[in-house]
């Protein structure tokens, strides 16, 4: 039970990974000193989908729900709701490059308008 728990609890910490590194600039407008968090989770997100890197929540996870006996995802809240938006189905390589770039794409917008609001700011 507890096995099977903390591999759900890490599900859930792998989405809000993934949530911070996709939208995370925009809390960093509001608190500028969180980009030391925010960018090198940027990083390492683009790197994993453009290099398709393994990624250690995962085994950590496939480890966790080993050690509690389970071969597979049965339905659970967590299972069936969340682990589809982590894991899609038909994901591919084509797919990963375009999400690293997304992903890119909206944080590097961020990042400018951040310095741009912070120069505008220094020139009053």
């Amino acid at each position: 039970m507890f096995f099977r728990l903390a591999a759900d609890g890490l599900v859930l910490f792998h989405l809000t990974f993934i949530v911070f590194v996709m939208l995370g600039g925009l809390l960093v407008l509001r608190w500028p000193r969180l980009c030391c968090l925010h960018l090198p989770a940027v990083t390492w997100g683009v790197l994993v989908e453009v290099l398709h890197l393994p990624c250690p929540l995962t085994e950590w996870e496939n480890r966790l729900r080993a050690a509690a006996g389970d071969t597979g995802y049965p339905d659970s809240f967590v299972e069936h709701y969340l682990i589809p938006l982590i894991y899609p189905a038909k994901l591919t390589a084509g797919i990963q490059l375009w999400l690293g770039a997304l992903v890119f794409v909206v944080n590097a917008g961020v990042y400018a308008w951040l310095c741009y609001s912070r120069r505008r700011r220094a020139l009053r």
